[in-house]
């Protein structure tokens, strides 16, 4: 059973420093690789950064240069670095993993963190 679980939200002013994490088990890290989410209310799920499975780190313009994805891959987990939170930042983050099923990939996802920034 695949189950991703998110943790580290919260709330912080604008200009502030979170840390997501997500523990993945029953599924290790492959070629569909990992992503973070958010989706704010009444607006669209927005890729915040897609990690292909060689390591490569794809980010959303919105958090080019103040976020930092990366992988533990011994602890199956990934993590979110937030840095100078500004306030059109808060959302709920998700991460998400896929699993490939023949040429496709099947993905699973978190239940979610809220992440508030005051002014």
């Amino acid at each position: 059973q695949v189950r991703l679980v998110e943790s580290g939200g919260g709330s912080v002013q604008a200009g502030g420093s979170l840390k997501l994490s997500c523990a993945v088990s029953g599924l290790r890290f492959n070629s569909c690789g990992m992503e973070w989410f958010r989706q704010a209310p009444g607006k669209e799920r927005e890729s915040v950064a897609f990690i292909e499975n060689q390591g490569v780190i794809t980010y959303g313009d919105s958090v080019k240069g103040r976020f930092t994805a990366s992988v533990d891959r011994a602890k199956n987990s990934l993590y979110l670095q937030m840095n100078d939170l500004k306030i059109e930042d808060p959302a709920v983050y998700y991460c998400a993993a896929g699993l490939p099923k023949g040429r496709v990939c099947e993905t699973y996802w978190g239940q979610g963190t809220q992440v508030t920034v005051s002014s």
